[in-house]
């Protein structure tokens, strides 16, 4: 076998594992997967040779596009167990997407370290907060009210779009704060997701389209190849995660989610530290 061929299939059957596990952590957790897609990515671009200016701009671009079909999937699952507040997407929804239009723009001038370095800190930050605060303390009792709730949807809406992640990564402990019930947090989120994606994917693919040195298979900073392999195991295990997520106590939830984000973003962070150095 050619070895053009045989990095090829390593690419593909490599992401299609990553598929597996983002899916499932999609329902599971309604992150959207991108927590895992973007670090993972990122590394086996760097096994193909592709320019390390270009590669945070790739994994998180393709990321947001693995999200669309894993967010509908789990979106699915979700609203069939009657977990999605409907009404706090009608005010939340706008905003959101606002702050994903503002993220793209960002992300469209940004350096590599700074995608990095955006990516480990909030990632590390949440980490902690679900690790080490206990079950059932919400320091703020409710949700503020509909200035401070559309402050919070932008803010979501931006970060989420600069790291490649689904909104979940956010959303779940935003509302947990302010006494959410965390696995009606995490159906919701897995819609926040769907917001972020679908205008975030086009984003990144107008920013990044004609950029010499993206690899083959790629419209602008999406690597279709990427998506395909993603995808097509992502999507048989978004529901098996989602139908988990209702037989799991929430602090279990709580720890899975903060793991996750603990290991991720320490590589991360290193990643950003060696680019600016």
């Amino acid at each position: 076998m050619p070895a053009s061929l045989m990095l090829l299939t390593s690419f593909a059957l490599v992401l299609g594992l990553v598929g597996c596990v983002s899916g499932f952590l999609a329902g599971l957790l309604g992150v959207g997967g991108g927590i895992v897609v973007v670090p993972v990515l990122y590394h086996v671009l760097a096994v193909f040779d592709v320019d390390i200016v270009l590669r945070a701009h790739i994994a998180v671009g393709t990321s947001l596009a693995t999200i669309i079909p894993t967010s509908i999937q789990s979106i699915r699952a979700h609203r069939a167990k009657g977990a999605v507040d409907e009404q706090l997407l009608k005010l939340w929804g706008p905003f959101v997407a606002m702050g994903v239009i503002l993220g793209v723009v960002v992300a469209a001038y940004a350096p590599a370290s700074l995608l990095t370095a955006v990516f480990g800190i909030v990632a590390a930050t949440v980490a902690l907060y679900m690790l080490f605060t206990r079950e059932g303390w919400h320091p703020v009792k409710g949700l503020p009210g509909r200035p401070g709730q559309a402050a919070m949807a932008t803010t979501i809406g931006t970060i989420s779009t600069l790291m490649g992640i689904g909104g979940g990564t956010l959303t779940v402990p935003t509302l947990s704060l302010c006494s959410y019930p965390v696995r009606r947090a995490v159906g919701t989120a897995s819609v926040v997701g769907l917001i972020i994606a679908v205008p975030g994917t086009i984003g990144y693919i107008v920013s990044g389209w004609g950029l010499p040195g993206l690899p083959v298979f790629s419209l602008g900073y999406v690597n279709v190849a990427g998506f395909a392999a993603i995808v097509v195991t992502s999507m048989w295990f978004a529901p098996l995660g989602a139908r988990k997520a209702h037989s799991i106590e929430p602090r279990t939830l709580r720890l899975l989610f903060g793991i996750f984000l603990t290991i991720t973003s320490s590589k991360m962070l290193f990643d950003s530290y060696r680019l600016l150095s």
